[in-house]
């Protein structure tokens, strides 16, 4: 481990997705000095891998990336990326309460002042591994910049895969490939933190009922969102297992939500509207195919979203009430759905060609070990005055926005963030006036 390094700022955001992003721009747009720290090797969060937002059907990659841009140009914003917070605290060592973080770079095994983003290194690696960017659906290079506009546009190595061949170092114009690179630990002192660290799906390998994971044709609702993306996987929507265009598609709503048995009681609240938004977008880009939707309730709650909805009814989407109980392997690669309809008339079973599962939101960030603000029976970070202030937590100075703080939408994530700013810049003024 490299020797440990002090760096300062007004305020350390901890999470660049969407709710980090809006946070640091209204705080580097008012003078304080930011820097965000992001477990990713880039920033941009959930959002960014998403095809487009409800109800608008706004591409989302057009709404992210000059927030994106807009961050890592701006003189008061410092971006951390591909790192692990090991320690979350109050910092006692000063004349006023501020906050401490223990921050580790991981090693990318390229120099990134050296790099100059042009891929040859990429272009020129024979090992191909998975590509969690896609979903797992394709492949990638183990060493490869992550996605076409992340930033930093910096590549990382797969240190895992690589067989040492030396190729990528030899093409290198600027001899940034570095194989000796390790772990660099510095600390952040700061004036406050906001905690933005989003969402997480539950995993489908541990859903017995739906398969274990080991039905080919079963994907999660992120890996549908990669499959409807126009730089997707296979640039149309095709069935994993064998490529072939689905005739027949079939969403589970609350597959692991409001389910005691899986750990999540709560409601994920966006998981129906990002499943009538999909089903539309399926609808344009397979018209002949029959899309249905099990659900238990339609929670239709934002402006303009009881309106999304009956649109979606209008356009021939079907919609089925009724509880899933179990996914079975079908035969020809499909999926029996196996169901209890709610209306009364019993138990029913339907083969489909693709089915995508709602899975239930869990915390993207478990504070535990690192960090002593308190949690909710839920898992994520408890607000102390969810109805006058959402954004406080029980720890002075710390904050949090976005779905760090439970299941929300764009929309209300973007508004909390520029709350959680508001009350960082205000927490910092009385601290000034104060001193």
């Amino acid at each position: 481990m490299v020797s440990t390094h002090i760096k300062k700022f007004d305020t350390l955001v901890v999470g660049g997705g969407i709710a980090g992003l809006q946070t640091a721009l209204d705080l580097g747009d008012q003078g304080y000095k930011v820097a965000i720290v992001e477990k990713d090797a880039s920033i941009g969060g959930k959002m960014i891998r998403l095809s487009k937002v409800f109800p608008t059907l706004d591409c989302a990659s057009c709404i992210t990336t000059p927030k994106m841009s807009a961050v890592a140009h701006h003189e008061n914003i410092t971006l951390f990326t591909y790192c692990n917070l090991t320690s979350l605290d109050h910092d006692n060592s000063g004349e006023a309460l501020g906050v401490k973080a223990v921050i580790i770079q991981n090693p990318r095994y390229v120099d990134p002042d050296k790099c100059i983003g042009c891929r040859q290194c990429e272009y020129v690696c024979p090992i191909y591994v998975a590509d969690e960017e896609q979903g797992g659906l394709s492949a990638t290079k183990a060493i490869s910049i992550p996605f076409s506009n992340a930033i930093p546009q910096l590549p990382i190595m797969d240190i895992e895969n690589c067989m040492l061949c030396g190729q990528c170092e030899k093409v290198c114009p600027t001899n940034a490939i570095d194989y000796f690179q390790q772990p660099e630990e510095f600390i952040i002192q700061a004036k406050t933190a906001v905690i933005t660290t989003g969402f997480d799906l539950l995993a489908v390998k541990d859903s017995f009922q739906y398969g274990n994971g080991n039905i080919p044709n079963v994907v999660d609702s992120l890996q549908m969102e990669r499959l409807l993306a126009p730089h997707g996987p296979y640039n149309r929507v095709l069935r994993p297992s064998d490529g072939m265009e689905p005739d027949s598609i079939a969403y589970v709503q609350c597959a692991g939500s409001r389910d005691k048995s899986m750990g999540v009681p709560y409601c994920s609240r966006v998981c129906c509207m990002y499943a009538i938004k999909q089903a539309m977008l399926l609808s344009g880009s397979l018209p002949l195919a029959d899309i249905t939707i099990y659900y238990m309730d339609i929670r239709a709650f934002g402006k303009g979203y009881e309106q999304f909805y009956q649109n979606a009814k209008a356009m021939g989407i079907e919609f089925v009430k009724a509880k899933v109980a179990r996914i079975d392997k079908g035969e020809n690669g499909s999926a029996t759905v196996r169901y209890e309809l709610q209306d009364g008339s019993g138990i029913a079973a339907t083969d489909h060609d693709l089915v995508v599962l709602s899975m239930g939101m869990i915390p993207g960030w478990n504070p535990e070990p690192i960090c002593p603000v308190s949690k909710d029976i839920d898992k994520f970070i408890t607000s102390i005055k969810p109805k006058i202030s959402p954004v406080l937590t029980n720890m002075n100075g710390f904050f949090v926005a976005g779905a760090a703080a439970g299941p929300k939408d764009i929309v209300d994530t973007v508004t909390e963030s520029g709350s959680a700013a508001m009350e960082a810049a205000k927490f910092m003024s009385n601290s000034i006036m104060e001193n």
